[in-house]
């Protein structure tokens, strides 16, 4: 079948907001390549839509009267699992639930956007779009579909290269022996991948950092709850932390994280600017920043996720002497970004989730670092 012959894919929104509900159809119906099949006010009324046709993916408030998004989820997931995102509001505790909803299998989470600035809104519609075609190829989908993307909605965002925040590495300059340190991209299943894997690291382990994709306002959550769960420390960025051993750094959202290297050790460097691959944090901006400053002292993994990002600056690791590691696709709720990286030929080795940890502390003894549970 060719993706001409592809149908587009359906959404249900579930929102009890009816402005919310139309906004969500405006943002929808944008991409020529997604419809939506229906809209709910509740979870009744979603219940009984579903008895009628499934949808591919479910957009889903969880701030409803009478059931609650959060336990709609629950019962989708036990019933009849289905790609779901979770729409939310910027709250603590929209945050604090979101992190919750995506731990009980909702795949991601956005946030509603306001329609108050216009390029904002265009920005985060487009982002909507992408992770309701990401929620579509994902491994809880009815029928994994073929990447697709028909044409794009109207004055889509540029896919910028890591370029426009910093230039390419200077592989001739020679790089010192340094500490290892671990830099990590991932996006569609990140949260839950993420989790296995730091939770299983001692608590000795290399210093780490990710680009994790989710909207501003989510990663604290996100880094406290791993936080409490993990040996090591696990923390939002902020500009000027060091990168040390023990210690993971999840980039914020809606901000680049940059690896740097000064006299006293790694710290990260939190910028604005850009969206590259149409990512703010990028992995691909975390990944350059990495061969830049460590070379071969750098682990690089990319990790489930739609579409590129990541996958052609883990090629510049690679080059620096830094060693490169894709996640399999078997373990992938979307093989998107490790697809593109082992296609590129960047990805030294391809593993399975379950390995991940066990390859960041053989990465470490083999660095001669004594640390990772040596």
């Amino acid at each position: 079948m060719t993706s001409a012959e592809i149908d587009p894919i359906k959404v249900l929104i579930v929102d009890d907001s009816s402005s919310a509900r139309v906004m969500m159809r405006k943002i929808v119906e944008s991409d020529p390549a997604l419809s939506v099949q229906a809209m709910a006010q509740d979870a009744y009324s979603a219940a009984r839509l579903m008895k009628e046709a499934l949808p591919d993916v479910i957009l889903l408030d969880l701030e409803m009267p009478g059931v609650d998004g959060f336990t709609f989820l629950k019962k989708i997931m036990a019933q009849r699992p289905l790609p779901v995102i979770i729409c939310s509001s910027l709250t603590q505790s929209g945050s604090q639930r979101s992190v919750e909803a995506m731990e009980a299998g909702a795949v991601d989470v956005i946030l509603k956007p306001s329609m108050a600035d216009a390029k904002v809104f265009q920005e985060a519609s487009a982002r909507i779009c992408d992770a309701i075609h990401a929620a579509a190829q994902s491994n809880r989908a009815p029928g994994r579909r073929l990447p697709r993307r028909a044409a794009a909605p109207v004055q889509p965002t540029a896919k910028l290269s890591a370029d426009v925040i910093l230039p390419p590495p200077n592989f001739s300059r020679p790089i010192p022996k340094t500490e290892p340190i671990v830099c990590i991209g991932a996006s569609t299943g990140g949260t839950e991948a993420l989790r296995e894997v730091l939770c299983a690291l001692p608590a000795d382990a290399p210093g780490i950092v990710v680009v994790q994709h989710m909207p501003k306002g989510f990663t604290k959550a996100f880094a406290d709850r791993l936080n409490s769960l993990a040996q090591i420390e696990i923390c939002e960025a902020e500009d000027g932390m060091t990168v040390t051993q023990g210690r993971c750094i999840i980039a914020a959202g809606d901000r680049h994280i940059l690896l740097r290297r000064g006299p006293s050790g790694y710290r990260v460097q939190v910028v604005e600017g850009e969206s590259v691959s149409r990512h703010r944090p990028s992995a691909d901006v975390l990944f350059r920043s990495g061969a830049a400053a460590g070379g071969a002292n750098i682990l690089g993994i990319i990790m489930t996720g739609m579409g590129d990002d990541g996958a052609q600056c883990l090629g510049e690791i690679k080059r620096a002497g830094g060693h490169t590691i894709a996640q399999d696709e078997a373990t992938c709720v979307v093989y998107g970004m490790p697809r593109e990286a082992v296609n590129l030929g960047h990805a030294k080795q391809v593993l399975p989730l379950g390995r991940i940890a066990l390859s960041i502390t053989t990465f470490a003894r083999m660095h001669g670092y004594h640390g990772a549970g040596s």
